[in-house]
């Protein structure tokens, strides 16, 4: 277990990423998990220690087969949810009462479906930078923790200036970023938010498959030069034992600042291993330090959302 920041909550190094199990996303991405195996999987992380259990209103059923699982054990498990997206169809920020009654529609319906009266962390995303200067916004959710029905909140944001630009605010008990071998622009916030008693939650582990051994399709021209630079971790795996999802993970482990890495699960197998790799011994110093030197050149472009808007992914 790690500390979230300075919430006091104890959290699972392996957070259980719930997209997979209320979407056809990712590896999954071909068909939604069943009911009944999204079940057993939820419980067989609890099972091995897992806690922390990450989700969003955007994620389909997630949050609705959430709280079917925790029924009966909702004080052990430690629940992040989020905010869907607070732009308009026209892209401008919801301000005002707008802004004040999405944000609450949204949080109880997130209530409702994970069949509890409070939320751990509830969290504002995909945030950019002209969010996080909105006051209103943290104002909004700043709200919802005095009204008693979150206990902390946070966002979910990307890149080096927006997560630097969310740990200075102050009013963030918690942030999701992605860091991974490839883009590691966040590293040196990590110590920062720690001082700052700012809980990390790390995404984007695997790259949605990038980083691991069977990949995905990086075919698009653009995204030559990221296949290209894939190829340079599996030098490193040489003689070790170790998949290139064995050392994505054990890589972003390392970072003792970090309160939990999320991994979307879909399968026992997948678990097992998330489990084991948490479980099992850290990186050899020297592979670490190589790994520390491989980081992609341009972090700014692995934002693999605007790769999908951009239609670069299939």
């Amino acid at each position: 277990m790690r500390n979230l920041g300075a919430t006091g909550l104890k959290v699972s190094e392996i957070a259980f990423g719930g997209a997979e199990i209320g979407l056809s996303y990712g590896a999954n991405k071909d068909c939604l998990l069943s009911e009944s195996d999204a079940m057993t999987l939820l419980h067989a992380a609890v099972d091995r220690g897992i806690n922390f259990f990450d989700t969003a209103r955007m994620y389909g059923c997630s949050e609705e087969r959430m709280g079917k699982a925790f029924k009966g054990i909702r004080d052990n498990i430690v629940i992040a949810t989020k905010c869907p997206y607070l732009r308009n169809n026209d892209k401008q920020i919801l301000t005002g009462h707008v802004l004040q009654s999405y944000i609450e529609t949204s949080l109880y319906a997130s209530l409702k479906a994970l069949q509890t009266d409070y939320i751990d962390v509830y969290l504002a995303h995909s945030v950019d930078t002209e969010i996080l200067k909105c006051d209103e916004v943290a104002h909004a959710f700043e709200d919802c923790r005095r009204k008693g029905l979150v206990r902390f909140i946070g966002v979910s944001t990307y890149g080096f200036s927006d997560v630097k630009l969310a740990i200075e605010d102050g009013r963030w008990n918690v942030i999701q970023l992605a860091l991974n071998l490839m883009d590691q622009s966040c590293e040196d916030l990590l110590p920062i938010a720690q001082q700052r008693g700012i809980g990390i939650m790390i995404r984007s582990v695997l790259m949605r498959g990038i980083l691991t051994d069977k990949g995905v399709d990086l075919s698009h021209e653009k995204l030559r030069s990221v296949s290209e630079h894939r190829r340079k971790y599996f030098e490193l795996l040489d003689n070790n034992g170790l998949s290139l999802s064995d050392l994505a993970m054990k890589f972003v482990l390392s970072f003792k600042d970090i309160s939990s890495a999320l991994v979307g699960i879909d399968k026992i197998e997948f678990l097992n291993k998330a489990v084991a790799l948490a479980n099992g011994e850290c990186l050899a110093p020297e592979l670490l330090s190589r790994a520390r030197k491989l980081a992609y050149p341009e972090p700014e472009f692995l934002n693999l959302g605007v790769w999908d808007r951009n239609g670069w992914t299939k």
